[in-house]
């Protein structure tokens, strides 16, 4: 330990990260026309011109959002994990207000006229969400006794090794650009599908933004699961590996995918039953209802393996090693490019972001193998978590849950045009809380039948909060 308890590294180690996130961002920020056009495809002059102004007023974003990363794992390597699990909170909060104040302003239906104060209203308090977000972790930093200070003499702190592990990171990060480059520029032929054959938002066939708003859905039990376990493990998992102690770095291993397993395996029964519904809850119309519902289940095939392949990486970032993950995570673009331009030739304009996105869920699972495997090199068989099994059971019960929810749709009306859970967004959000409390009853029930662990302390600690 440092005679400064470690704040010369700290210090000096995020003046280059923020540098250089600085310096990333007002590169993008002034390219904003180029990169607009870079991620887009037969959009008209209007259209670019629009994209554009949005970029000016979000590309800083990058800053903000690398900002806070750094800021949140520093904070996590002191084992203080509840602002940076909770920091999105103030940056929803501060994006609605900004919404709301549009809306009272400008009114809730579509105007095909933007101004720039419009603009700048949406977009800034987009943006002014994600510095709040960020900003905020410096007075949890004051909390634990942390203070930053900017330090450019570097000579002597030992940053070397993390340099090398973050320029992995770094091209990690690129590649991962590469692919939503390619994803975004493919789904954004559909926009030119749509003007060619003078069809609407409401004809049904997927775009970019229902793309985005897949995405974003998919990753709700992802982020309030998977993030917030791979978060409280990951300091104990680094400790472990800097101790050479494996077998505690096993066990904690096993410990947070087995929880993982847990929440992935009824998340995706849920989702993919109340795909419809959900989908309604963001559509005002039937066929975007179709289009968006579509998209979200083939997304659901890859949420247990993108959510499993999260933590390994934790694995991998514990035992710091960031050349592992860029390899596996180089393969799985790789083939979700291929993948994705087969689909742009052979498929349809109404089902390409659908295909796409099955596509991604398939790179996921190979993904999610390579990092299994390039791990067991590297801590040794895993075959003693007894995973596999664990596996068997929960997506058993997961089964089961999704056949219960099915039914509960099915008593509904299923989810044809004018049946009850898509008739309105009202009914779509009573179906899915039907069908979430049918699932998730049955798998609860099924799990602690099964004497399953996890299920079965869960429920304890439930009982003991009621107790009190």
């Amino acid at each position: 330990m440092r005679k400064d308890g470690g704040k010369g590294y700290v210090d000096g180690l995020l003046t280059i990260i923020i540098t250089v996130f600085a310096a990333i961002t007002i590169a993008a920020t002034l390219l904003s026309p180029f990169l607009v056009r870079l991620y887009t495809s037969g959009w008209t002059e209007e259209t670019l011109a629009l994209a554009t102004a949005f970029a000016y007023w979000c590309l800083p974003q990058l800053f903000f959002y690398g900002l806070y990363s750094i800021l949140g794992e520093v904070l996590n390597a002191r084992s203080s994990f509840g602002p940076f699990m909770w920091a999105p909170v103030l940056n929803n909060i501060v994006a609605i207000i900004g919404l709301a104040i549009f809306v009272g302003m400008f009114g809730p239906g579509a105007n095909l006229s933007w101004d720039q104060s419009q603009i700048a209203l949406l977009a800034g308090s987009w943006t002014a969400g994600v510095v709040a977000q960020a900003l905020i972790l410096f007075l949890f930093w004051k909390r634990i006794g942390l203070r930053f200070t900017f330090n450019f003499k570097l000579r002597g702190l030992g940053l070397r090794p993390a340099l090398k592990a973050a320029s992995w990171t770094l091209a990690m990060l690129v590649i991962t650009q590469i692919g939503g480059l390619v994803q975004t520029s493919i789904t954004s032929t559909t926009i030119a599908a749509r003007t060619a054959t003078t069809a609407t938002f409401t004809d049904g066939i997927a775009s970019v933004a229902v793309a985005g708003t897949a995405w974003l859905i998919f990753m709700i039990p992802h982020s309030v699961g998977t993030v917030s376990i791979a978060t409280a493990y990951f300091t104990r998992m680094s400790e472990h590996a800097q101790a050479k102690k494996m077998d505690l770095l096993k066990v904690d291993l096993k410990k947070s995918l087995r929880s993982i397993l847990a929440i992935s395996a009824i998340a995706t029964a849920v989702m993919s039953v109340a795909a419809f519904p959900i989908a309604r809850v963001f559509a005002f119309e039937y066929r975007p209802t179709v289009a968006l519902g579509t998209v979200l289940i083939a997304l659901m095939v890859g949420l247990i393996p993108f959510s499993v392949n999260f933590m390994l990486q934790r694995v991998f970032y514990a035992l710091e090693d960031t050349r592992s993950p860029f390899i596996f995570t180089s393969i799985q673009i790789l083939l979700f490019i291929i993948g994705a331009y087969v689909c742009a030739a052979l498929v349809p304009a109404m089902a390409l972001v659908a295909a796409i996105s099955l596509v991604m869920s398939v790179s996921f699972i190979v993904q999610g193998s390579l990092a299994y495997l390039l791990l067991t090199r590297r801590i040794g068989s895993l075959k003693d978590l007894k995973l596999a099994s664990y596996a068997f059971q929960v997506l058993g019960a997961a089964v089961l849950a999704g056949a219960a929810g099915y039914y509960v749709l099915f008593l509904l009306g299923g989810v044809s045009e004018g049946s009850y859970s898509v008739a309105s967004g009202l009914n779509a959000l009573i179906t899915c809380l039907a069908i979430g409390g049918a699932a998730a009853t049955v798998y609860v029930t099924t799990l602690w039948l099964a004497k399953n662990s996890e299920i079965r302390s869960s429920v304890s600690a439930v009982k003991g909060i009621f107790r009190r």
